[in-house]
C-alpha cells in the first residue's frame, strides 16, 4: 500500500492510526504466506479479559484472507500461534483461498445464469399447488 493511500484513506486497512497503535501497543507474533502480519497486545488485557489480537492485511482489509491455522489463533480457539508450533496441513486440506464472491472466480453451479452450461431439464416430479 502506498504512503498516499495510507494517509488519505481508511478503507485500505492500514492507516497511520493503525500503524501508530501497532507500534506502541503491539508485538509481532508472525506472518502468513500471504504476507499478513499478526499482532498481540504488549501488556494488559482487552475488554474480553485476554490480550487483544489483530492482523494487518497485506492486500486490503478482507477477513477471508486469514488462513485456517491463523484463524484459530485470532479467535482464541488455540493459545499457541502457528509460528510457535510445527503446523502441518493434513493431506486432504486444500491450500487457502479467500472468498471469491463477486469476482470472476466465484462459484457458479450448473444452471446459474452467470455460469457456463445449460440448466438441467425438469424431471416431471413437480406438481404445482392448487388451492381448494
Amino acid at each position: 500500500m502506498s504512503i498516499f493511500s495510507e494517509i488519505f484513506s481508511w478503507w485500505g486497512g492500514n492507516t497511520w492510526s493503525l500503524r501508530l497503535t501497532t507500534m506502541w501497543r503491539g508485538r509481532l507474533v508472525g506472518t502468513d504466506e500471504a504476507g499478513n502480519r499478526y499482532y498481540v497486545q504488549n501488556r494488559g488485557v482487552g475488554p474480553l479479559g485476554v490480550p487483544r489480537r489483530w492482523v494487518v492485511y497485506a492486500n486490503g482489509a478482507e477477513a477471508s484472507q486469514i488462513t485456517a491455522d491463523w484463524h484459530g489463533w485470532m479467535h482464541y480457539t488455540v493459545d499457541t500461534p502457528p509460528t510457535a508450533e510445527t503446523y502441518a496441513a493434513k493431506p486432504w486440506q486444500k491450500p487457502h483461498r479467500p472468498n471469491m464472491t463477486g469476482t470472476a472466480d466465484a462459484y457458479r453451479p450448473a444452471g446459474s445464469i452467470l455460469g457456463a452450461g445449460a440448466r438441467p431439464k425438469a424431471t416431471g416430479d413437480y406438481a404445482a399447488w392448487k388451492p381448494d
